[in-house]
């Protein structure tokens, strides 16, 4: 008889999941990933979390542990726009109010027919990044200033005949928050998302988070002596709605399980059912103006990416149809599978873990691991 929460009592192969271990230590060890922690569930059950590597770049430095927090990067974005689905649901806003009825300084360029709808499903025609993007980052210029940039914008294409990854209108909802419920994102985050759902270790932007608990990013050795990059005090206190937020594996499971859940973690109804079917629900096939060659491979959700997701090598190969995730350029994954009632949590300290499909075949290994 498989003991509690052992691989084989939740719905795992202890054989293939060890495989799946194997391969991330195997990258460690080879130097491909400094660092690296995974949480994988079915049902509900999580299997104790696995860790490999250090947490700093420094070869003395102290291991990763199962409460070490990481710079998420874009897995923030459906956390975002999981907060502007709560005004939804709330009554206070719709998904096809136009963003200048709330922005009103937005309304320029083209960018007055932007719905939110689009700001969720990166059909906005923005860019993913500001021009300056670099240099205000180098000049440590505030939130606000990203914003004001950014209603500045000309775009790509009209709103709503394309899909083109944007932070750029994630930023903006951000800013759809502030405005809407007067307080600032990371305070509405930690009040109706995070608190509610246990997630102690987890912050848009560092926040009171402890600095000595953070794993760094290897980033690249001319781009540590930089001041305003992913290790460094300006982007960690930035808050960036986009790619700003700092979670352990633990905490990510539990905002990960409640979509599962029908929106509720512990007892604790953070989202309605009818939220959690619109943001894992395919939003983007149905829209009549793009392109159906630009449809295939690519479909969206609201803040969620579904499978099958072409052109991106987070998900790997093997979950299901309908599947939902998020991927981060720091080396980040998690992604929920209900068919199979799974979710996989997988942080790293390596940028280039996607690009490689470190990310992607490591997704392959865990689908594959249940039973």
């Amino acid at each position: 008889m498989p003991q509690p929460n052992s691989p084989e009592a939740v719905g795992f192969s202890s054989e293939r999941l060890d495989r799946a271990y194997r391969f991330l230590d195997n990258a460690v060890q080879s130097g491909r990933i400094p660092g690296a922690a995974i949480l994988v569930t079915r049902h509900g059950v999580p299997v104790a979390p696995r860790c490999f590597g250090r947490m700093y770049l420094e070869p003395d430095s102290p291991p990763i542990q199962s409460d070490t927090i990481f710079l998420v990067a874009s897995v923030t974005k459906p956390v975002t726009v999981a907060a502007v689905m709560l005004l939804v649901e709330r009554g206070k806003l719709l998904l096809d109010d136009l963003v200048c009825s709330i922005i009103p300084e937005f309304g320029n360029r083209g960018k007055e027919e932007i719905k939110i709808r689009h700001l969720m499903t990166h059909t906005s025609g923005l860019p993913d990044m500001l021009p300056e993007n670099q240099q205000l980052r180098e000049r440590h210029a505030p939130m606000k200033e990203f914003v004001r940039r950014i209603c500045d914008l000309e775009l790509h294409f009209p709103p709503g005949t394309n899909i083109r990854y944007q932070s750029t209108g994630i930023a903006i909802l951000g800013e759809i928050v502030e405005r809407i419920e007067g307080i600032s994102l990371p305070t509405f985050l930690r009040r109706e998302i995070f608190q509610p759902l246990g997630m102690k270790d987890t912050s848009l932007g560092i926040g009171d988070l402890p600095t000595d608990r953070i794993a760094h990013v290897n980033v690249k050795p001319e781009e540590q002596k930089l001041d305003w990059t992913w290790n460094k005090p300006y982007w960690r206190n930035l808050g960036a709605p986009w790619g700003g937020m700092f979670s352990t594996v633990g905490d990510m499971f539990r905002f990960c399980q409640s979509f599962l859940n029908g929106g509720v973690f512990d007892d604790a109804p953070v989202f309605s059912p009818a939220t959690v079917q619109a943001m894992t629900t395919d939003q983007t096939t149905s829209m009549p103006d793009i392109p159906q060659h630009v449809k295939y491979g690519q479909i969206w959700g609201l803040g969620w990416r579904l499978q099958p997701a072409s052109g991106w090598s987070y998900f790997g190969d093997l979950i299901s149809p309908g599947a939902y995730g998020h991927g981060g350029a720091t080396g980040t994954v998690v992604w929920s599978d209900p068919v199979r009632e799974m979710v996989c949590v997988l942080f790293t300290t390596q940028p280039s873990a996607s690009s490689e499909g470190l990310l992607g075949r490591y997704s392959n290994l865990v689908a594959a691991s249940a039973i």
